[in-house]
């Protein structure tokens, strides 16, 4: 039988027919997912789209891109590092990848893993812009070359310059931080320009390394955020074979209490002496140690704090100071490869352990150079590094496991300089362990109870939390002998085995410039500082289902009181459960496995 169709029948099956055929034979997306299938990320024409369980979450737009047919989808990888200092000893990066290559053969890299998106340009020019809508909630700090300041949160553009890293709340409890790793010699540092919703890389100068750095976004819940190693993952192992010798550990540090007394031989003695009865490792000899008097020089210093048991670790101005004439000392020791062999030669012979280098000019390719020098040179003359007025991490702690600490945060210093800390500690406090500290060790120089030239109202607990809330390989204790010495003596003892290092960390509770509770662990201890950000009494109720069962805590240390220099109330085998913590307050417990 023949069935006679009408002429509208003919055309409608046709126009389905090529419509098919259209969608079968048009190439779909390059997409790759990250391994637990929550993360997408899509590559066409000149955007990156990411997606979070199937919504569009981030905007990415990457300039002319003229993308050839191939697009190569690496499958499951992992690589397993460890770590001297940080978070977590034994990390895993467990990602999935893919590459785009364009016409003129550049190419691009992308990486997906459970914890963020990672992407990186192979030669060529780099023009990437992440795109952050009006209404979106985030937290940004202005651009400073010392990247002392405030993550001012807000929910509009405003037109300037920015550092990384960058916290976004994108909605429904998911977030993502954007920051860059993977700086290798010739490579700039970059920053964000906003102009209406596009916050674009922009580099300091130009940009001379054989790839351009990785772009990476962090996402998911905040646990996600401060838990994740995602900055190191990317960065790569470096060279350093025998780490016998890195040792990180808590330190005595003079400047904050007294400025200017590491040219003084008997107040630095105090400081040896402090962190020998502390059982501390590491005393930090401040600028113009090359001055000292009154008894003695650094040589008699290094001699005192040999029969002390307590290893030194000295100042250095880089030589590139922004100060200009009559800056502190010692100067131009570092500043030239042969300076720097004569220098650490000297220091190594001298049993000198570790060098603090501050006052850095901007991050173009030749301060990255020189950094990277700095650590190369030193992990040959056994000496750990802390960097200060510096940049931000990299990821440079992973690949010179000698970098210990990196100062680049609004910290505890401040209160020489003006009163702006003492009202806006408590919340910046707060915001710090969600933004700066997620992406490396932060030297803050922590845990003071006394004033320096400018009154703190944070309380005493508040104050216990920050050295383990903050994380960094060298842990400068900023106060007076004193102020350490005549803690109660749980208190005290808390403080003299206090790790630096940790074997992993969990977000409990928190919110940015609110409050946070973090716990880390060493060995069998777990370690949980909270603090409250706010100028109100706050009840808090930590998450402890992320360290265990049925948790109870061995000691709790909480505030005597509302006001600083109230002491504290403490308690033993206390089953864990919610918190009140008075405005500005803290608390501190321990868990033993």
């Amino acid at each position: 039988m023949i069935v006679l169709m009408k002429k509208s029948e003919v055309l409608l099956i046709a126009v389905l027919v090529i419509a098919a055929l259209t969608w079968y034979f048009v190439p779909k997306k390059p997409k790759v997912y990250s391994p637990d299938k929550n993360i997408c990320v899509t590559v066409d024409d000149s955007t990156l789209t990411v997606k979070y369980k199937k919504k569009v979450v981030q905007t990415v737009r990457l300039g002319e891109c003229n993308w050839s047919e191939t697009s190569h989808i690496v499958e499951t990888v992992e690589e397993n590092y460890r770590m001297l200092s940080g978070k977590r000893r034994e990390c895993s990066y467990v990602y999935r990848a893919m590459t785009r290559t364009e016409s003129d053969g550049r190419n691009l890299l992308v990486r997906v893993s459970n914890d963020g998106v990672a992407f990186r340009f192979n030669g060529g020019e780099e023009n990437v812009s992440f795109v952050i809508p009006d209404g979106t909630k985030r937290w940004l700090q202005r651009q400073k070359t010392d990247y002392e300041g405030f993550y001012q949160e807000s929910t509009s553009a405003v037109r300037g310059k920015f550092n990384y890293p960058a916290l976004i709340e994108y909605g429904g409890g998911l977030f993502g931080l954007i920051t860059e790793s993977g700086i290798s010699h010739g490579n700039s540092c970059s920053y964000l320009t906003c102009d209406g919703d596009n916050y674009t890389v922009t580099y300091t100068d130009s940009d001379e390394g054989l790839a351009h750095p990785w772009r990476v976004i962090i996402m998911g819940d905040l646990a996600d955020i401060v838990e994740s190693t995602l900055v190191t993952d990317v960065a790569g192992n470096g060279t350093v074979t025998d780490t016998s010798w890195i040792q990180p550990g808590v330190s005595s540090w003079i400047y904050w209490a007294y400025n200017h007394s590491s040219k003084d031989f008997q107040k630095v003695k105090e400081y040896v002496d402090l962190a020998h009865d502390m059982g501390w490792p590491y005393t930090l000899i401040d600028w113009e140690w090359d001055e000292m008097a009154n008894g003695g020089n650094i040589e008699d210093a290094l001699a005192y704090a040999r029969e002390k048991g307590v290893k030194a670790n000295l100042w250095y101005n880089s030589g590139t100071s922004w100060i200009g004439p009559g800056a502190p000392g010692p100067q131009d020791r570092l500043r030239t490869k042969e300076a720097r062999e004569q220098e650490m030669t000297r220091l190594e012979q001298m049993g000198v352990t570790g060098i603090k280098v501050d006052f850095f000019l901007p991050d173009g390719h030749e301060m990255v150079d020189y950094y990277l020098d700095i650590l190369e040179d030193a992990a040959r003359h056994h000496l750990l590094v802390d960097f200060h007025g510096c940049t931000i991490p990299r990821g440079w702690s992973r690949t010179w496991p000698n970098l210990m600490s990196m100062e680049s945060v609004y910290g505890a210093e401040w209160y020489n300089n003006n009163r702006r800390m003492t009202n806006a500690a408590a919340s910046h406090n707060a915001t710090l362990p969600f933004t700066r500290n997620v992406i490396g060790p932060m030297d803050y120089t922590p845990c003071t109870f006394t004033d320096s030239q400018n009154p703190h109202i944070t309380t005493d607990c508040h104050e216990l939390a920050l050295p383990i809330l903050f994380e960094s390989g060298l842990q400068h204790m900023a106060d007076r002998p004193e102020a350490y010495l005549s803690l109660p003596e749980p208190v005290r003892e808390l403080l003299s085995g206090l790790p630096s290092a940790w074997d992993d960390t969990r977000l409990l509770a928190g919110y940015p410039g609110q409050f946070a509770v973090i716990a880390r662990r060493s060995g069998d201890t777990w370690y949980i500082a909270g603090i409250n950000g706010t100028a109100d009494e706050l009840e808090v109720e930590p998450d402890y289902s992320r360290i265990g069962g049925s948790v109870v805590l061995k000691t709790l240390i909480t505030d005597n009181g509302g006001e600083p220099g109230k002491g504290f109330n403490i308690g033993q085998d206390i089953s864990a459960g919610k918190l009140t913590l008075p405005a500005r307050g803290g608390f501190v417990a321990t868990v033993t496995q």
